[in-house]
């Protein structure tokens, strides 16, 4: 058994799939039309056949009040490996990204946490 895919909710599919390939680097994989919406996903270009990331429409009215009570708590929805947060950090700044936990050395892994700015915080982890 492994995992194929993984979701991440997004309030407009348009803006997600421009943050997610332009700032993190990700590329598209499948656009598939689903009526308004689309069975979009994304992966890693070092891992084109890896995992894909489905960029979910946050239309179930279950998926507002858990967003928002995660974000409230500065709870990640999910968190990405990176191999250099610091110089990760550094990047997405650059681009605009706004964090909510700047890079955190916690004994062998350091992460920080941004803001997808399609209602998630994400968060990016690497091991020392």
């Amino acid at each position: 058994m492994r995992i194929n895919l993984t979701s991440v909710f997004v309030d407009d599919q348009d803006k997600a799939l421009a943050f997610y390939t332009g700032a993190l680097g990700f590329v598209k994989k499948r656009e598939i039309p689903l009526g308004e919406h689309r069975w979009l996903t994304v992966v890693s270009p070092a891992e084109p056949d890896g995992v894909e990331l489905v960029l979910e429409p946050s239309d179930h009215p279950a998926v507002g009040p858990f967003r928002e009570a995660l974000v409230a708590d500065g709870i990640p929805f999910t968190s990405f490996a990176v191999d250099d947060v610091r110089g990760e950090v550094d990047r997405l700044k650059a681009l605009g990204v706004v964090f909510t936990q700047q890079a955190l050395a916690m004994g062998p892994v350091t992460t920080a946490v941004f803001d997808d700015t399609c209602g998630n915080l994400i968060q990016i982890a690497s091991q020392a």
